[in-house]
């Protein structure tokens, strides 16, 4: 049964956790480390700050292999912004919340008091943590197994998601001689653990269009992605 030889070493919560994550670990020690952030690691209880940079090369490894294998034909030039939005932080940050990796985390009282169970950087390293303590425990096809179960919906639509709004407006603006679109914060709400910024993007020539998201750079994204609409329907 999944998880049956880690339930014995496991709290019930990370043993649920590991079956969640669909990897029954040999080594439970190994999971409980990717799961420890640095505010409560010391000397006997270390944290996952080494297994996070080793868990972000296998997830680079197993991208890259599959976004390869997805598209015989596609260049490098395509290929590189996939990968991107298939490794970067927010996107390993939502699988961690899909997997309510932020329940079972382990951290010091200051930082869980300051929500530190919902912070984007902390979940996407402990994700990246848990890949490399499931590679550590069983292997690179293990992880890959893993990886691809949880990142299936992504990588199929992957295309869409690699598309940089920002990057298409200015090429958009530079095509027609005019200067780079202009960004500015004009609203941050919430509290400091999970703030909403509200950006606005800004032609030269006046068009302009608003968007609020979880962090700045998901606002101008979304805010050049809706300004792009706007335009793309005005032609």
């Amino acid at each position: 049964m999944m998880a049956a030889r880690a339930a014995g070493r496991l709290s019930a919560e990370m043993a649920a956790f590991a079956a969640r994550l669909g990897h029954d670990f040999a080594r439970p020690e190994l999971l409980q480390r990717a799961l420890t952030h640095a505010s409560i690691g010391s000397k006997t209880r270390p944290d996952n700050q080494r297994l996070e940079f080793l868990g972000d090369r296998v997830l680079g490894l197993i991208m890259s292999e599959a976004l390869l294998a997805a598209d015989r034909e596609a260049t490098e030039g395509q290929l590189a912004p996939r990968f991107n939005a298939l490794v970067r932080r927010e996107t390993c940050a939502e699988i961690a919340r899909e997997i309510d990796l932020g329940a079972v985390l382990r951290m010091g009282r200051s930082e869980m008091l300051t929500g530190g169970r919902r912070k984007e950087a902390i979940l996407a390293d402990a994700m990246e943590a848990v890949i490399a303590a499931v590679y550590l425990d069983a292997g690179i096809e293990a992880a890959r197994k893993m990886v691809l179960r949880l990142w299936k919906d992504r990588l199929s639509g992957v295309e869409a998601d690699a598309r940089d709004a920002k990057t298409m407006l200015q090429e958009w603006a530079q095509a027609r001689g005019a200067p780079p679109p202009d960004y500015a914060e004009v609203a941050r709400e919430g509290p400091p653990h999970a703030p909403r910024f509200t950006i606005e993007v800004r032609l030269a020539t006046g068009e302009a269009a608003r968007a609020s998201a979880g962090s700045k750079r998901q606002a101008e994204q979304a805010a050049a992605r809706a300004l792009l609409d706007t335009l793309e329907g005005a032609t």
